[in-house]
């Protein structure tokens, strides 16, 4: 045994490749993380792991850990702390970047792909712009949680591969423990570091990385008669794609800015980030989302405005005739809202049990969300709820509206619109119970796991990772993790976690 554990010991943790990023000069700053004083793993995606190629075991050990924490730089990477500007809520912000992150480097899978390696909560960098660089171990758990759910669900998303308490303890609102999140993701370039190297005094910088990002995340897009328009369309549908994913699920992001859209389509920094409970367009968890910018039912159109940011770092690549690159980068932004709602179309009616179309159904479908609204239904378990109602029983779906009877009416025209000639109810119900989750990471159960982990107990946090990963089957002994928050639950509000 002793010698097996020297073996595993010895052996490198990380397999690293090169995406080609760091020829980008400029849009990033090589550095190294700060020493923890006492690192100590607290949860690893041994899933993920395997799947990047990676030893469980061997990423457990102190070099293993070493480099999560982002204290050692492991063979074959150059760790460095990306450039990105960014519109925050609006405003334009011309330096951000990595203040307290660090790419360590691109991890080579087994089938042969590149995955960013990110650390967040690994000290100052040449961005922190006055922050500790630090980050708490609650909100990296948060992160965790909210990840690995979302991938559960089948949302794109930013990946939890560890999370390492430093063995310190940072001041926020109090003191407490301070830790490091170890992520990936196809890439952290993101709709920011365009806006960055637009401004730059490298005329060539835009075009080097548009170019490094259509041959890592569009290759498709290099063959086309017009390339950069072609990759404007490919981010603009990932992005359709990806949002109305949120949607189908009642994720609210929170923080919807220019830095925080990622040009691959994957869900990326979840700070005051929420799955929303009762249903209602208007929600707002963010603690500085003061006038509703990235309420839930902004998001649509809050990420177009965003990617006609991205389009304006394109222009001169679109085309060289100023009039018709804005022409074309307009003409391409405008077929978002069709993108969109194909993408949404399609998943609300898979959640409904909706076969084919018919000419009533968008007002059958409108009529649904002014009815969870007035009746303050909670969200998830309604349409968890319309698996019973498909086999005959609609008591769930009807105990979860205020008045049960103002939802009669339309649970009657619901009905007879799954029903008819070679449609099998049971069928219809169970398929929608593979889209509609049960187990989501119910707000009230973040915070209480939070809330034990600070405390030194990670037995809620585990749980409700095992929950979440599995969201679409009925597990015995996990009921309190369907319920909707108790009704004196306080209103949940998240933060940033910086």
């Amino acid at each position: 045994m002793a010698v097996v554990a020297q073996e595993v010991e010895q052996r490198p943790p990380f397999k690293f490749g090169d995406s080609g990023f760091r020829e980008l000069v400029g849009l990033y700053e090589p550095w190294q993380g700060a020493v923890a004083p006492e690192p100590r793993l607290v949860a690893l995606n041994d899933q993920l792991a395997v799947d990047l190629g990676l030893d469980p075991d061997v990423v457990r050990t102190p070099a293993g850990v070493e480099v999560l924490v982002g204290a050692v730089t492991p063979p074959g990477a150059t760790p460095v702390a990306q450039a990105y500007a960014g519109h925050q809520f609006g405003s334009y912000s011309p330096r951000l970047g990595d203040g307290r992150a660090l790419l360590v480097g691109e991890l080579l899978d087994p089938s042969g792909n590149l995955w960013d390696l990110h650390l967040k909560g690994s000290g100052r960098t040449p961005f922190a712009r006055g922050g500790d660089g630090m980050a708490a171990l609650g909100p990296m758990l948060r992160e965790f949680v909210m990840c690995e759910s979302m991938h559960a669900l089948g949302v794109p998303t930013t990946r939890a591969l560890a999370v390492v308490a430093t063995g310190s303890q940072i001041r926020r609102d109090a003191m407490v423990p301070g830790a490091v999140l170890a992520r990936v993701a196809a890439s952290h370039l993101r709709v920011g570091t365009f806006e960055y190297a637009a401004r730059r005094a490298d005329p060539t910088l835009v075009q080097r990385l548009a170019d490094h990002a259509m041959a890592r995340h569009f290759p498709q897009a290099a063959e086309a008669e017009r390339p950069y328009l072609a990759f404007l369309e490919a981010v603009i549908d990932a992005q359709a794609s990806l949002v109305a994913r949120w949607m189908l699920v009642g994720f609210i992001h929170g923080v919807m800015n220019t830095d925080n859209m990622t040009i691959s389509g994957e869900t990326i920094d979840y700070g005051p980030c929420a799955l929303m409970d009762t249903y209602d367009p208007s929600a707002v968890f963010s603690s500085i989302d003061h006038a509703g910018r990235y309420a839930y039912a902004n998001q649509p159109q809050i990420a177009v405005w965003n990617l006609a940011r991205l389009a304006e770092t394109l222009l001169s690549l679109i085309d060289h005739n100023a009039e018709v690159a804005v022409e074309s980068a307009t003409g391409m932004l405008s077929t978002f809202s069709d993108r969109y709602d194909q993408y949404w179309g399609a998943g609300i009616r898979t959640k409904l049990g909706i076969a084919g179309s018919r000419p009533d159904d968008d007002r059958l479908i409108a009529d649904l969300f002014l009815l969870l609204a007035d009746q303050r239904v909670d969200f998830t378990s309604w349409f968890r709820s319309l698996s019973e109602a498909a086999r005959g029983n609609p008591s769930d779906a009807r105990a979860l509206a205020a008045d049960p009877s103002a939802v009669d009416p339309w649970l009657q025209r619901w009905s007879a619109r799954i029903g008819g000639p070679g449609l099998d109810a049971a069928g219809v119900a169970q398929a929608m119970e593979q889209a509609n989750p049960i187990y989501i990471p119910r707000n009230h159960l973040v915070e209480e796991a939070l809330l034990a982990a600070n405390g030194g107990d990670l037995a809620p946090f585990e749980q409700l990772v095992e929950v979440t990963r599995s969201p679409f089957g009925v597990r015995s002994g996990f009921e309190r993790y369907a319920l909707p928050a108790p009704a004196d639950t306080p209103p949940h509000r998240t933060f940033c976690g910086t």
